[in-house]
């Protein structure tokens, strides 16, 4: 169990990160160039570049590289399942209740 408590808090360490996380929900459903990735999330050029950078090393995307173009996925089964869980709770539409209530549909 304790092989996976450290495998469980270096994974979170990575998604503490606001663009990290933004980079990482962009992913989750599939493969995008650096590019869209910037368009998409509004990140400019250095720090897309870092936080990348940063999830490559922490192995959870790998790149493809295509002519001059390079292509993002990830690469952890564990992240894509925690990122679609995140995605989930904190994405899914939200709506009013008669009362005024915030509630997720």
């Amino acid at each position: 169990m304790i092989p996976a408590a450290e495998a469980a808090a270096q994974l979170m360490r990575s998604l503490s990160h606001p663009q990290r996380l933004l980079v990482l929900c962009a992913l989750v459903d599939g493969e995008k160039s650096v590019a869209d990735l910037r368009e998409e999330l509004g990140i400019e050029q250095v720090p897309m570049s870092q936080q990348l950078m940063r999830l490559r090393a922490d192995g959870l995307v790998e790149a493809r590289r295509e002519g001059t173009t390079v292509f993002y996925h990830i690469a952890q089964g564990e992240a894509l399942s925690v990122i679609q869980a995140m995605h989930t709770v904190f994405c899914a539409p939200v709506s009013k209740t008669p009362g005024g209530r915030r509630e997720r549909s």
